[in-house]
């Protein structure tokens, strides 16, 4: 038996429209479908090439023959054509150009309305049903290529000038999702190189965090850099779910989902030593996926409690209160403000061959050999109470706590604390006094408040003058008064500082120093709490013992020359 192999391909469906209507010869139809098939081409870039059809004719016959409107592709604004509705390569590929989304449907421009293939691929990839415009093919190809080409240039222009190689940066644990059939999209050299650079200029200046967020009509990555959010770049919009797919693929997310937000961690290893840590965390918005990522540095809980800015008294305090072997130790203040360093170099002081350290966090950020540390996972069940149960079977003498979040978990860390155990932890309040009205709003009686808790720190971080530019400010007296000097305090040979800025710093300041406000729990504390006291009576009685406010903790640093009064003023409260 013989197979019979075709003399001819099948012929298009534009052709067999044309053919159909009059506008074309079915043997010249045949040799164009023939000669587009064999040099890869469509049947419409053959069919113009060959003077068969004038672009203009053939856009209007098209029109004619299927009712679909025209659309003059050179009367469009085009800087206001949409460039993040469909990918780059899919409009490259079909030479389709997306115009609008109305509704549930997506307005694309084409030469081709029964290229069906084209029409399914767009229909799956922006879940959008498709309403096409026919336009001119010499005057739809070099607009599509412009507008898909000046993305990788945008790219090529951001990283034309990285001082660094890219086969010298490695994706750490970047095995997982390899297989996804989105994987492949986002292997993008521009992109990669990109974000490449973004997290090593990122590194490179210092910055705690990066922010990729997508907006209607553009882009933009900010960085902040001792505490201020700052723009460092504009990408085109159309690369945003690109980026948002490497990240993922590379911190092991799901990257098919972009409906919930979803928390991951990566590893970029720049050199043959050298690994950073980056925290990352997803967040849907109405024009894409806002990313932020965190930069991780385990290097900051190993400076020390001195590079940290407590002042002596503070920092005895504190001192005495690590080395007593059960009780609770609490940092408080707002995110951002350096509470995981405070109890990372605490635990690094304490970190001894013969002692067992426990902690839960969500999630560790930093990575500290000789501690047991512990990511909770809230969907598996393991939540700061279940690993606080299990820890307590772990034969332990610190456990550290990420935050204490509800009163179960409250109950078993005051328990421990009261049974042997040296536990440190976090909350959410605005200074050291309102933290144990906040625990009794918890639910946590008085008697287990004053019996557990030894200690309570309060911090804010604020940014350091630099040393290089920092010039003396005239300050009206007035104005130092008001800000919470008292009239002893000015009568020093002290002169307040001011930021100026110059090449080796950010607007003025350097890098951060903590605001403390340490607060031993005295048996006079104790005595309020018990008394159900107010944060007012507790502040009071703070006040009387020598612990000075977090405002008054900031004035001394403006004393000392360390920062500025109008960063102080704008990290504390009065």
């Amino acid at each position: 038996m013989t197979t019979t192999v075709p003399s001819t391909p099948p012929l298009a469906g534009l052709a067999r429209a044309l053919i159909a209507a009059g506008k074309l010869s079915a043997s010249a139809g045949e040799e164009l479908s023939r000669k587009a098939l064999s040099s890869n081409t469509n049947f419409v870039a053959q069919l113009v090439g060959s003077g068969g059809l004038s672009a203009y004719d053939l856009a209007h016959h098209i029109s004619s023959i299927f009712g679909i409107p025209l659309v003059d592709i050179h009367a469009l604004d085009i800087g206001r054509i949409p460039k993040d509705l469909l990918d780059n390569k899919l409009c490259s590929s079909y030479k389709v150009l997306p115009l609008a989304k109305r509704g549930n449907r997506l307005v694309v421009a084409t030469a081709d309305p029964t290229n069906k293939e084209a029409a399914e691929k767009i229909k799956f990839t922006s879940q959008l049903g498709v309403d096409w415009l026919i336009a001119e093919y010499d005057k739809l190809l070099p607009l599509v290529d412009k507008l898909t080409k000046s993305t990788k240039e945008s790219l090529d222009s951001f990283t034309s000038a990285a001082d660094f190689d890219l086969d010298d940066i490695k994706d750490v644990d970047d095995s997982s999702n390899k297989n996804d059939s989105e994987a492949s999209d986002v292997e993008d050299a521009p992109v990669v190189k990109f974000l490449h650079k973004m997290l090593i200029d990122a590194f490179n200046m210092r910055a705690s965090d990066l922010h990729f967020e997508p907006y209607e009509h553009h882009y933009r990555v900010r960085f902040r850099i001792d505490g201020e959010l700052r723009e460092i770049a504009a990408p085109p919009i159309a690369i945003k779910d690109k980026l948002a797919s490497r990240i993922k693929v590379i911190s092991r997310l799901d990257i098919s989902e972009k409906r919930v937000p979803q928390d991951g961690r990566m590893k970029l290893k720049i050199g043959p030593e050298r690994v950073i840590d980056f925290r990352v965390s997803t967040l849907p918005t109405l024009f894409g996926e806002k990313i932020v990522i965190r930069i991780l540095d385990p290097s900051s809980a190993k400076m020390g409690i001195d590079a940290l800015g407590y002042e002596p008294e503070e920092k005895e305090r504190l001192l005495k209160a690590i080395q007593r072997p059960y009780g609770m130790i609490l940092v408080t203040g707002p995110t951002g403000s350096g509470k995981t360093v405070s109890l990372y170099s605490c635990l690094n002081l304490l970190n001894q061959p013969g002692v067992n350290i426990s902690t839960a966090e969500d999630p560790s950020e930093i990575n500290m050999p000789g501690v047991n540390q512990v990511n909770v996972n809230e969907k598996a069940g393991l939540t700061f109470a279940a690993a606080l149960k299990s820890f307590l079977r772990q034969d332990p003498d610190v456990i550290m706590v990420g935050e204490i979040r509800d009163l179960e978990t409250a109950d078993i860390a005051i328990k421990a604390a009261q049974t042997g155990h040296l536990v440190l932890s976090t909350l959410h309040t605005n200074d050291a006094p309102t933290t144990l009205t906040r625990m009794r709003n918890m639910g946590i009686a008085p008697f287990n408040i004053a019996s557990s808790v030894i200690l309570i720190t309060a911090q804010r971080l604020g940014r350091r003058l630099c040393p290089k530019c920092k010039e003396p400010a005239d300050i009206p007296h007035e104005a130092l008064l008001e800000a919470g000097f008292q009239e002893n305090d000015l009568d020093g040979g002290w002169t307040p500082y001011k930021p100026v800025g110059c090449a080796d710093c950010n607007n003025g300041y350097k890098g951060r120093v903590g605001i403390y406000q340490v607060m031993p729990i005295t048996e006079t504390m104790q005595e309020i709490i018990l008394k159900d006291g107010t944060a007012l009576d507790i502040a009071n009685q703070a006040r009387k013992e020598g612990v000075k406010s977090l405002r008054e903790s900031g004035l001394h640093k403006v004393k000392q020359g360390v920062t500025s009064l109008e960063e102080v003023l704008a990290v504390t409260n009065l």
